[in-house]
């Protein structure tokens, strides 16, 4: 039941966003009374909290597994980053959402808990561009940290308008993206 009211809160915080929905529209949704909500969650903002937890940690996770593959080039692994923030747009697309345009709703305490793993997920990031600076794969006159901000710029925004059913695969616009950040638009 826990799963279910997390689904159904994601998919109307999605649609309504997180202010607009109230406890009795999650309840109303799911053919069940308050009681059961509280008894999962102790409050709205603790759901939201779950939600966004569950969101960064996953990312984190796939990050370390890439990280830890000592077979692949920083070039490959940064199109797998980028693959996976892309790729989790199928996954849990409403997720996405949730975790860009309601982390406003947490209050100081749980935001303090959910920051900290976001940067972590960025200095990872910018961490791999300093060591493909210095394997020499990438441009050493660019400055990593904004190197970082405009690759999970670009892909983090992609919720908003990639259509994972869409003309184009996560990998081929994974691929756009990372080509285009490793070799600029212009014509050689």
């Amino acid at each position: 039941m826990k799963e279910k009211i997390t689904e159904c809160s994601i998919s109307l915080f999605e649609k309504n966003g997180f202010s607009e929905t109230s406890i009795q529209d999650i309840v109303d949704a799911l053919g069940v009374t308050k009681g059961t909500f509280y008894y999962y969650f102790s409050s709205k903002e603790e759901l939201l909290m779950n939600i966004h937890n569950g969101y960064i940690d996953e990312l984190l996770f796939q990050q370390g597994k890439i990280l830890e593959d000592s077979s692949m080039t920083s070039k490959q692994k940064l199109f797998e980053m980028v693959y996976t923030l892309i790729g989790s747009i199928r996954q849990a697309g409403a997720s996405a959402k949730v975790f860009f345009r309601e982390i406003k709703n947490l209050n100081e305490e749980r935001l303090s808990q959910i920051v900290p793993k976001r940067d972590r997920f960025r200095f990872n990031l910018e961490k791999l561009i300093e060591e493909g600076i210095i394997r020499g794969e990438f441009r050493g006159d660019l400055n990593p940290s904004i190197v970082t901000f405009g690759v999970l710029g670009a892909a983090n925004w992609s919720y908003q308008w990639y259509n994972p059913d869409g003309e184009l695969s996560e990998k081929e616009v994974a691929g756009i993206f990372v080509e285009m950040m490793l070799n600029g638009i212009a014509n050689p």
